[in-house]
């Protein structure tokens, strides 16, 4: 039987940080599928089809910018919201990210209730234009 939550996808190669993202966002009531690495994010976006990605930029194999670009530049994910989760806080990262269709953008260390509160407004956003 499918699940009725909303699924997000989490692309990072800190294990640490998975968990607890993967626990605080279950709490909240999310479905929470991972990738450790940019070609296993990209494969599991495209096969799973997420509500929502929460993204790395330094990630093996696929850096986080390729990601999303392949995401955001194909025309059935381009309205799938990207959250760019990232130590670099750097204002040429953060550019960077956005031109490559990023929606929203933290710097790591987060604040998990902040971030709860970010994703939410991200899929009230997508929901809103979807259903206009």
């Amino acid at each position: 039987m499918p699940s009725s939550k909303t699924r997000i996808l989490i692309v990072d190669d800190e294990a640490d940080l998975v968990s607890v993202l993967r626990i605080g966002l279950e709490i909240e009531g999310f479905e929470v599928i991972a990738a450790s690495d940019g070609e296993e994010g990209l494969r599991k976006a495209r096969e799973d089809r997420p509500e929502l990605v929460v993204l790395d930029l330094m990630l093996p194999k696929l850096d986080g910018y390729r990601v999303c670009r392949a995401l955001k530049f194909d025309e059935r994910y381009r309205n799938l919201p990207i959250v760019i989760l990232s130590a670099r806080s750097g204002e040429q990262d953060r550019r960077l990210a956005f031109d490559m269709g990023a929606d929203a953008f933290v710097c790591k260390p987060y604040d998990m209730g902040a971030l709860v509160k970010l994703i939410r407004a991200r899929l009230s956003a997508t929901s809103a234009r979807s259903a206009a």
